[in-house]
């Protein structure tokens, strides 16, 4: 039964993204923090129990990373209509998801299965986007006095590193569907 439990906290952690919305939306950003902290732990503590027992799974493997972009898109959508921060991060953040997201269905329709494991740029993606979301919310509940260079140079790095990730997909994925394509194709020749 503990088995589990890596991919209850994660199920749990998806619905986090309402009570954050709704945070956010009312400026309740000491709420919000909390929230988004929680969230954080939980993302961390199901991914050591899933290594450190052995408990990790195929739908595991989906559903973290899917927990994942709900929490973050949800965050940078709710802070940009918030006017806390510019929108085109926030498109930036759903578009690349969003073109992950496209590329794995075409690639499981037009190829096949394939491995969800995230690169490690993606990992570090991740990891710059949830600490980008708990430093702002920091800033707006007024515990952390962050001064504007720094804020845009939190932008810069946030942005940066989420369009480089999204190139990385688009690239190591097209090759990949391309090798399996020729080599359906070397098989029936």
């Amino acid at each position: 039964m503990l088995r589990h439990l890596p991919n209850l906290i994660t199920a749990l952690r998806m619905l986090l993204v309402v009570p954050l919305c709704w945070l956010i939306q009312a400026a309740r950003y000491d709420g919000a923090l909390l929230v988004a902290a929680i969230a954080a732990l939980s993302d961390a503590v199901d991914g050591f129990l899933a290594r450190r027992f052995g408990w990790q799974s195929w739908i595991g493997g989906m559903l973290d990373p899917v927990a994942d972009k709900l929490l973050l898109t949800a965050a940078f959508v709710w802070l940009a209509l918030d006017g806390a921060l510019p929108w085109w991060l926030a498109a930036l953040v759903v578009g690349r998801d969003l073109a992950i997201v496209a590329g794995a269905v075409a690639y499981h329709t037009l190829i096949g299965r394939f491995d969800a494991s995230p690169s490690r740029l993606s990992k570090l993606t991740t990891v710059v986007q949830i600490a980008f979301v708990l430093l702002e919310l920091l800033r707006l509940s007024r515990w952390l006095e962050v001064p504007p260079p720094a804020r845009a140079g939190m932008i810069a790095i946030t942005a940066a590193i989420t369009l480089a990730s999204g190139l990385h997909y688009i690239v190591v994925w097209t090759a990949r569907a391309r090798r399996a394509a020729r080599a359906r194709g070397g098989h029936r020749a």
